[in-house]
């Protein structure tokens, strides 16, 4: 049974279960995501538009020869950690800290884990806003609930890795990467209200286009950048109309009723709250759009959603600029933007199919001479949300 409050509630507490004993290797995965439109609007309550993609994190486990220890290793490090289980709880500042998160998660709750050997390989790049670390911490969480025969439901289990990511890793990120990791379905978009947790999944009627995606190569750091300065400038916009009018949340409001209460506002937190609102009608419109094929007004609203990141949220850069403005003036592109956090990262570009060879070359050579980066080019295909494969798949 899922929680009462499936927003705020958090997964039941078990109590005395036994370690886990594997007799076999176990597989599992969980995909990164893109975000089509809805950035910054997951934390203060709004919708989001994400997708699963068929790129993510593969994860082996099987019995470790140390009972009192788990050992971590990955294929795209060649860092690998022997931890004790006294040590499970003990941040390290690098990848290691979102599968030990999770597993705190479930020492927590009284599922013990230890004697194991977790094995990580993932082909999504690292740090390009497709959210490689919820596909982390997601794959390990649906491992650990299978080895304990699925106790918790994917909602619970989606909660139990923000909140991994939240007090463990120290990232004050919204439910929207994991959830879409958790709930993905292939050839569908996910419509999800972060406020309620209500969603749909929307189907993908490309008829002669494709999303594709960019990556600047630029890197960045959010958990030490100005991510969680944003939010917190948001908070107290929030906290200023709360006393103004009564609100749960700044994407509660249209953008008619923030204009009556903008003038309390000032300077970046005027700005912030106004990308919120703003970018919530953007993903409520860009939704209907998508619903009645109108692909057009779709992109129309993608190249919209960028310049509100860009102007008010102040989370694009010089890269990012440069890739989505581009793309936006090629020919057979309805739409693009950043997607993801922002900082660098990506952009998500919506085209006509019979220009993606063209534009990928053409945009690539730019963006290498601007800025003397590579820029690499995914074609965005749209796959199932995390759970156990058959060695078949790996």
């Amino acid at each position: 049974m899922p929680p009462e409050n499936p927003r705020r509630g958090m997964p039941r507490l078990y109590k005395g279960k036994t370690p886990i004993m594997l007799q076999t290797e176990r597989h599992f995965f969980a995909p990164g995501r893109v975000n089509l439109i809805g950035d910054h609007t997951d934390y203060n309550g709004g919708l989001v538009f994400p997708a699963a993609l068929n790129m993510g994190t593969y994860l082996a486990v099987k019995q470790y020869d140390d009972a009192d220890s788990c050992r971590f290793v990955s294929e795209n490090d060649s860092a690998e950690f022997l931890i004790r289980k006294e040590e499970l709880s003990q941040k390290r500042k690098i990848w290691v800290d979102y599968p030990i998160g999770v597993v705190k998660e479930f020492t927590d709750r009284g599922f013990p884990v230890s004697g194991l050997q977790f094995h990580y390989r993932g082909d999504l790049p690292i740090g390009a806003a497709l959210s490689s670390s919820a596909s982390i911490e997601m794959v390990t969480a649906v491992a650990l609930n299978a080895l304990n025969g699925s106790p918790f439901t994917m909602l619970e289990l989606v909660q139990m890795a923000q909140h991994a990511e939240n007090d463990f890793v120290g990232m004050n990120c919204g439910i929207m990467d994991q959830f879409a990791s958790g709930f993905g379905k292939k050839d569908c978009a996910i419509a999800l209200d972060c406020n309620t947790l209500a969603y749909e999944h929307v189907p993908l009627e490309m008829r002669g286009l494709k999303f594709v995606i960019a990556n600047t190569n630029k890197k960045r750091g959010l958990v030490d950048s100005a991510y969680n300065q944003r939010r917190s400038e948001c908070q107290q916009a929030l906290e200023i109309i709360r006393a103004h009018r009564p609100v749960d949340c700044l994407c509660q409001l249209t953008m008619d009723q923030f204009d009556t209460v903008a003038t309390y506002l000032a300077g970046n937190v005027l700005k912030r709250a106004r990308h919120a609102v703003r970018e919530n009608e953007n993903v409520r419109e860009a939704v209907t759009a998508l619903k009645v094929g109108d692909m057009v007004r779709f992109g129309q609203l993608m190249n919209a959603s960028h310049a509100t990141l860009r102007d008010d949220y102040e989370v694009t850069c010089p890269e990012l600029d440069f890739l989505a403005e581009r793309a936006q003036q090629f020919p057979g592109v309805l739409g693009s933007r950043m997607t993801g956090a922002g900082f660098g990262g990506c952009t998500v570009t919506l085209i006509a199919e019979n220009q993606v060879e063209a534009f990928v070359e053409t945009l690539g050579k730019a963006y290498e001479k601007r800025f003397g980066l590579r820029a690499d080019f995914y074609v965005a295909e749209i796959g199932d949300g995390a759970g156990g494969v058959m060695n078949a798949e790996l």
